[in-house]
């Protein structure tokens, strides 16, 4: 067993800007010597690989979550009752967690890239599976399996980031990241409505169909193995001048001097490659290796010794109650809007997700690019070094607005007031499901680079364990209690956990400083 000094010194406190000429410092240093190094792709291959795995987790929420809009139909259809049709959603939201636990050790073992070419392809054929079945039980199942398949990108697509991009670009990809989870939940079920009403749900699926087909493509041809064997400590150490060949073809030009780097034209001292640059034919391989030090068995159990780090428990903990409040409207809300008094047909019920869409986007921009550029105002004051935990302060955001939009929507349902007043809600409970996890994944990053992939599994895996406690008793809850009591109760719950941010943001340090000695890392 390690601890976490031993793998990083820094404990996440990093110069982040030179203290005399400002400029910044990337962290993690990439590679000197090896062009292979994720850091050293080019701008295009970085943002292609990243915004493969953002479609392959949009398109998995699309095609599973996107179908909320049809609840009501289908339980009309199939015979089933409000509680029994919601399980469409509810037991995907398990799978989509537990199944990280396989996901991510595997692909730590025997690379990320034939994870997700294995996926993207399992996905497509599930759509397929769910297009034409001709059950409610096989619709169900198809969903699961699906589900199973897009839970490979949970918590290795935040992982990615990581691999991809330098430590001031984290907050940024972080939140377009969690915008395409959540985007598939809300711009699903806003053109869901449409063909549902139009040509039938069994359409909603052949689209997703055609999507996931054009991404498994992208993801087989396109998309590089991500895995790099980083030595933690290298940003310790001091390097000499380094320019790396050009832009166009290594991506970034850096100059790594005293500890620091800093993008810049390409007119510094080259040094000598080592390691040969791989041929496309070597990139696409679904063959990278395994590693020597370590065992798949020990990588299934790595992770769960990392869930006694506080950053951990409260980015879950946030996450889940985040994820848990949207869905649960998402359940809910066909079942109320195309119910008297509304009334609504599936196309006008599925623009509530304007609002949820609109929410999300505010909520990764204010936990992302704000975050970025409020972390970077606060290392420039403290003479250039950044602390993870200024991440934490712009919480204050969803810690306003998720609360009211909760009590917005409960009021609303129950006094049967005007719809804007439910769109209005959900747009505010929405911004939580994007900020909240785009600001404390982020941080558990910062806090525990090294195992970041095992703390961010541990996640992304219990925060859907946890909301599916919550949404599989959401409908008798709401049938037992009102809508009022309900959604005030989740109000009261999410500022009691939001509420535990307080102590990381203010000894965040000394919690690091403590718990980097602790012995539990495999």
């Amino acid at each position: 067993m390690h601890s976490l000094k031993e793998l990083d010194q820094t404990e996440g406190t990093v110069q982040l800007r030179s203290s005399t000429s400002a400029e910044i410092i990337l962290h993690p240093t990439p590679s000197s010597t090896n062009p292979n190094d994720p850091l050293r792709w080019p701008r295009w291959k970085k943002h292609i690989a990243f915004s493969s795995v953002c479609a392959f987790t949009f398109l998995a929420n699309y095609g599973i979550g996107g179908l909320s809009p049809a609840f009501y139909g289908l339980s009309i259809e199939f015979h089933k009752t409000q509680s029994e049709t919601s399980a469409l959603l509810l037991w995907p939201i398990l799978v989509l967690g537990l199944f990280n636990f396989f996901w991510v050790p595997v692909a730590n073992y025997f690379g990320k890239r034939p994870v997700f070419v294995f996926a993207s392809l399992l996905l497509c054929v599930c759509y397929i599976w769910g297009a034409c079945a001709q059950s409610f039980e096989s619709l169900l199942w198809s969903n699961i399996v699906a589900a199973f398949a897009g839970s490979s990108t949970e918590a290795l697509g935040a992982a990615i980031v990581s691999d991809l991009y330098f430590l001031h670009e984290r907050g940024a990809k972080m939140g377009i990241y969690m915008n395409a989870i959540s985007g598939g939940n809300t711009v699903g079920p806003l053109i869901c409505g449409f063909v549902v009403q139009s040509i039938g749900w069994r359409w909603h699926k052949w689209i997703s169909v055609i999507f996931t087909a054009v991404n498994f493509f992208v993801v087989a041809f396109f998309c590089p193995e991500t895995r790099y064997d980083r030595d933690g400590t290298q940003n310790l150490t001091t390097s000499s001048a380094m320019s790396l060949s050009s832009d166009e073809e290594q991506g970034v030009v850096e100059k790594t001097a005293s500890q620091g780097a800093k993008e810049g034209p390409s007119s510094l001292v080259s040094q000598a490659i080592t390691v040969p640059k791989k041929t496309w034919r070597q990139e696409i391989s679904l063959w990278s290796g395994t590693p020597t030090d370590t065992s798949l068995v020990k990588l299934f159990i790595r992770p769960f010794p990392l869930l006694v780090y506080p950053a951990v428990i409260f980015a879950f903990l946030g996450y889940a109650v985040a994820l848990a409040w949207v869905v649960a409207i998402n359940i809910l809300n066909s079942f109320v809007l195309q119910a008297p008094p509304y009334n609504w047909g599936p196309s006008i019920n599925g623009l509530i997700n304007i609002p949820g869409l609109l929410g999300n986007i505010f909520g990764a921009f204010a936990g992302g690019w704000l975050v970025d550029r409020y972390s970077d105002w606060r290392a420039k004051r403290n003479g250039g070094v950044f602390q993870p935990e200024t991440r934490l302060t712009l919480l204050i955001i969803p810690t306003l607005l998720v609360p009211a939009g909760c009590l917005l929507f409960g009021y609303g349902v129950q006094q049967t007031l005007n719809w804007t007043s439910l769109f209005f809600g959900y747009g505010m409970v929405a911004v939580g499901l994007t900020a909240v996890p785009t600001i404390t994944m982020t941080y558990v990053s910062d806090c525990y680079l090294p195992v970041a992939p095992d703390a961010l599994l541990l996640v992304n895996g219990l925060k859907n364990i946890v909301a599916f406690g919550f949404l599989y008793g959401v409908v008798p809850w709401v049938t037992k209690a009102g809508y009022v009591n309900t959604f005030g109760t989740q109000a009261g719950v999410f500022v009691a956990i939001m509420a535990l941010a307080i102590p990381l943001a203010s000894f965040g340090e000394r919690i690091r400083h403590k718990t980097g000695q602790w012995r539990i890392i495999l």
